[in-house]
């Protein structure tokens, strides 16, 4: 490398560091769910804006927002599980919260919530209504879309 120039920082420490700014319980409720979707969804790709309001993971087919399927969505104030199309989704026990003409949400206390088999019954219909399917095989790819120089404060 050239004098001057600057490495370029991997993805994942680019995220490790996006993490990092929320407290202790929250970055490691963030990563456990991150275990939980990267489980549950190994082909899809990995979305991360870390915006002015949020800091937001989402899982999708490609690297087109529009493919997402669920994301993480964190602020101080704690961290949800968003549905892309959740106003499509069925939901026989209510739980989804939000009243937009799309998108819908769980606030997640711990990953064990994914375990539940409402929650896990939304994220089977989310991958099966997704617009464009997740890859049969493979890997998905880290991508950081976006990161705000001007953010609210991570932690409370």
């Amino acid at each position: 490398m050239r004098p001057g120039t600057k490495a370029a920082i991997r993805p994942e420490t680019q995220l490790q560091s996006f993490i990092n700014k929320f407290e202790p319980k929250h970055s490691a409720l963030i990563r456990a769910v991150r275990k939980v979707l990267r489980k549950r969804m190994p082909t899809a790709n990995e979305l991360v804006w870390d915006n002015y309001n949020f800091f937001v993971l989402s899982y999708g087919s490609t690297e087109r927002p529009s493919d997402c399927i669920v994301t993480i969505a964190a602020a101080a104030n704690g961290v949800g599980l968003s549905f892309y199309r959740g106003a499509s989704l069925p939901d026989p026990k209510k739980i989804l919260l939000g009243s937009g003409t799309q998108n819908r949400f769980i606030r997640v206390e711990s990953a064990d919530v994914l375990a539940r088999p409402e929650i896990e019954a939304l994220i089977t219909a989310a991958i099966a209504q997704a617009k464009t399917p997740l890859p049969t095989t493979g890997g998905g790819r880290l991508f950081i879309r976006s990161v705000s120089v001007k953010q609210k404060s991570r932690r409370k």
